[in-house]
């Protein structure tokens, strides 16, 4: 991945994460270079649309993780969100096969996340002040 690259994920991750959602928080949290994370990026007229990263089983304890899926403002409605899912799905089989999948949904999202086949866990908690709920597949 290349500097410009890494810049546009930051970028939008902290647009989204951090001052849309208020939430401040560390939002780089080093788990970008852990392990074999991938990361998938859907560009829309050379601007970042769409974002997220997979951790790699083995530096999760177990299970293949989804983290910080985003789509940028500009970019909703395209339907962007379930295009980087499937990818997401299909990478994961592809670089861990048959190793189940787990997010940290926020709550709101259950029935989206539903339809990809993941099962709510769990209690739901708080998360920065927003509803969540852990979720796996497989």
């Amino acid at each position: 991945m290349g500097k410009e690259q890494l810049y546009a994920i930051l970028k939008l991750r902290t647009e989204v994460f951090v001052v849309e959602q208020n939430c401040p928080y560390q939002e780089v949290d080093g788990r970008d270079l852990e392990g074999d994370t991938c990361h998938l990026m859907g560009w829309r007229d050379d601007q970042l649309a769409a974002y997220l990263r997979l951790l790699d089983p083995v530096s999760q304890g177990g299970d293949v993780v989804i983290g910080r899926v985003v789509i940028a403002p500009q970019a909703r409605g395209l339907g962007l969100g379930h295009e980087l899912m499937g990818q997401a799905l299909e990478q994961a089989e592809k670089h861990w096969p048959g190793v189940p999948i787990y997010l940290s949904a926020q709550a709101h999202l259950q029935g989206y996340y539903g339809r990809y086949g993941f099962v709510a866990m769990g209690e739901g908690y708080l998360e920065d002040n927003i509803p969540h709920i852990g979720m796996r597949r497989g």
